[in-house]
């Protein structure tokens, strides 16, 4: 809801009055004392509000900084999210705006950026917020708004605003699949069992045999989902802001609608899927098919073509979200994290990774 924070958990806290000091002069509304705390949502990186009303009215911020221990590299990256939202707030109004980036990381531990605070709906799992819970067409409404949100960033002109050197579109593929692996490598723990390993080998192997040619590049997400979607409290209709946006880059948008799919669920689907989902169950809420159909319809593209190559895009973000899990679960078992969000995600890892080869083989989707 509009108030999504909570106290700062103990193991993520930082030191404040640093943080206070090195802010004083350079943001804004800054110069009074300043109050903390934290949102509890999302799984990797660390997101906090700074409350500077005690002496001005209405002036908060955002604060994000990486998870805490070792990130692999090129991920969690602060100053890529900072560019990214520095510039793409002005022809994509969902971007929130950032205002300053920190390399130090002296001051709080790591690196960070301060953007705008944004208040409105974040939808997660569970039951349908409050505010929506009234309207019954509440779930088709903000699908609507999160498929088009997707297809209106995809329309962006990186070029237009300075974001041409982000990344590199073509061979953006290949890079998920063979940088996926490694990094699939690198974050298993001896714990998994051994049919992970087994499908997560066969997933990328099929991935690799079957990567489509390069047709277009464009700005992507790279994490586009509803739980990463704030609407407006009053219109389940009306988007306010698109959040995470610290794996933006230039590549494939097919692979923005494939990681949608991957994080959709329905009634219907198998268990383990309904035990994790990042949404509502509601039966209310548009089938995959529904989802794609929406966005051929915004974009403009052939709703037949993209049918016929969104299997591989859905068995891609299938396969990097086994790779995002394992990565998580590594940083609980190391200690990094104590949030008991992540002590079972161990069971998630095999049913990812069989769901990939299951996609890829039309067996799921």
């Amino acid at each position: 809801m509009t108030d999504d924070t909570i106290p700062v958990r103990p193991d993520e806290g930082f030191d404040e009055d640093a943080l206070a000091d090195y802010l004083r002069g350079r943001l804004d509304g800054a110069d009074g004392p300043l109050a903390v705390r934290q949102f509890g949502g999302g799984a990797a990186n660390l997101t906090y509000l700074l409350d500077f009303t005690a002496a001005e009215p209405e002036r908060q911020y955002v604060l994000r900084r990486p998870p805490r221990g070792p990130t692999p590299e090129g991920a969690h990256d602060m100053e890529r999210e900072y560019t990214v939202l520095s510039t793409l707030h002005e022809p994509y109004p969902l971007a929130p705006e950032a205002f300053l980036y920190c390399g130090a990381p002296e001051v709080i531990g790591a690196e960070f950026f301060v953007m705008e605070r944004r208040t409105g709906v974040v939808v997660r799992s569970g039951e349908l917020p409050e505010a929506f819970a009234d309207a019954n067409d509440a779930p088709q409404r903000m699908s609507r708004a999160l498929v088009d949100g997707l297809a209106d960033l995809h329309a962006v002109d990186y070029d237009q605003i300075g974001l041409g050197d982000l990344g590199h579109p073509e061979g953006f593929i290949e890079r998920q699949i063979d940088r996926g692996y490694e990094r699939w490598q690198a974050a298993r723990t001896d714990d998994l069992p051994a049919d992970a390993a087994d499908a997560m080998r066969e997933a990328h192997d099929w991935l690799a045999a079957h990567r489509p040619p390069f047709r277009e590049g464009a700005l992507v997400h790279n994490d586009y989902k509803l739980d990463n979607l704030m609407l407006a409290e009053g219109d389940p209709g009306e988007a306010v802001a698109v959040f995470d946006w610290d794996m933006a880059t230039l590549g494939d948008p097919l692979s923005d609608l494939g990681a949608l799919l991957t994080y959709w669920a329905q009634p219907s689907d198998p268990a383990p899927f309904r035990q994790i989902a990042q949404m509502p169950l509601d039966e209310r809420f548009p089938d995959r098919a529904a989802l794609v159909r929406r966005y051929a319809e915004r974009s403009g593209r052939d709703l037949a073509e993209l049918r016929e190559r969104l299997p591989f895009y859905h068995a891609l973000g299938l396969f990097r979200l086994t790779v995002i899990i394992a990565q998580i679960y590594q940083r609980y078992r190391r200690g990094q994290t104590r949030d008991e969000r992540f002590a079972a995600l161990d069971r998630m890892i095999p049913v990812t990774a069989r769901a990939a080869v299951d996609v890829a083989h039309g067996r799921f989707g």
